[in-house]
């Protein structure tokens, strides 16, 4: 009974957050896009590729990451282990998300050298 609670619990937060974060960086990341490589189309299709990479990679992190839940048989561990999991979660979120902004960084330089 536990670990249905822990997994709703972790499903409905965990989703939530990655549903959110996307939908305010998709949304942010257009100007962003546009100041680094001035080019409206290409910048949308950049923006929509990252979107659905982001999607596929975290909500399949988080179907895996139900695989190796261990047996839950408190309600403190169903608060340990579900913050633990969502913690992952959200470190994740976070180094992709400066990955992104390097790697953007990083091509703009190369492309105003040029």
């Amino acid at each position: 009974m536990f670990n249905i609670v822990s997994y709703i619990i972790f499903l409905t937060v965990s989703s939530y957050i990655t549903i959110d974060v996307g939908r305010r960086c998709f949304q942010a990341g257009k100007s962003y896009l546009e100041y680094l490589l001035h080019d409206q189309e290409m910048c949308l299709t950049i923006n929509r590729i990252l979107l659905g990479c982001y999607y596929l990679l975290n909500l399949g992190y988080i179907a895996v990451n139900l695989a190796f839940w261990d047996r839950v048989s408190s309600m403190e561990e169903i608060i340990a282990i579900t913050s633990v999991r969502i913690g992952y979660i959200a470190l994740i979120l976070c180094i992709l998300h400066y990955m992104n902004i390097l790697t953007l960084y990083v091509l703009r330089n190369k492309l105003t050298l040029k």
